[in-house]
């Protein structure tokens, strides 16, 4: 999600609310360059959603520690890679 909405989406009042953004889950937030995942980290420890971290680096940094990417099309001009969910629970 863009970092703009993210305050209003783990907002369980805000009518945007996500719900995946709450419970006991571990959230791990990334974007290009590891800046706005760690602003973002830090809003969501602020707002009360203790389980969370960001990786340091990125994107890339993501790509070099192996994690699986893959391409996906979104309808618009630039297709986005984004990080395969992994399907194991931890």
């Amino acid at each position: 999600m863009p970092r703009g909405f993210l305050e209003f989406q783990a907002d369980p009042t805000s009518p945007t609310h996500k719900p995946e953004l709450g419970g006991s889950k571990k959230l791990v937030l990334y974007c290009g360059s590891g800046n706005r995942s760690a602003l973002g980290a830090k809003t969501l420890k602020e707002m009360g959603i203790t389980n969370v971290a960001h990786v340091a680096g990125g994107f890339a940094a993501l790509q070099q520690a192996g994690g699986l990417v893959e391409e996906v099309n979104c309808g618009a001009a630039i297709d986005v890679r984004r990080l395969r969910q992994s399907t194991t629970s931890s």
